[in-house]
């Protein structure tokens, strides 16, 4: 008998709103300060998503979206906080 393996990938497990927080919070929490691994969890969940329809929402590329949110990418804050509310996520700050 022979078993076939599948690659994981991630966008197979976010498939609603509630899963794509729930990942985001579980990243926040183990990031500490390493604002690649964010940027890297935003690139998935904006993968899952749709690249295509941030695209339209936020004004930005396809590809411009795909680059800042590859492995070697560095979203600028605005790009960020743009993907971000075209998800319907809320960036806020508070006091440690």
């Amino acid at each position: 008998m022979t078993v076939k393996l599948k690659k994981w990938n991630i966008q197979d497990h976010l498939k609603t709103e509630e899963d794509r927080q729930a990942y985001l919070e579980a990243a926040l929490e183990e990031a500490g300060d390493d604002p690649a691994y964010i940027a890297h969890v935003l690139g998935d969940i904006a993968k899952s998503y749709g690249m295509t329809k941030l695209a339209q929402e936020t004004g930005l590329t396809r590809e411009g979206l795909y680059k800042s949110f590859g492995k070697q990418g560095n979203p600028s804050f605005v790009t960020v906080s743009k993907v971000a509310s075209a998800m319907g996520l809320k960036l806020t700050f508070q006091h440690a």
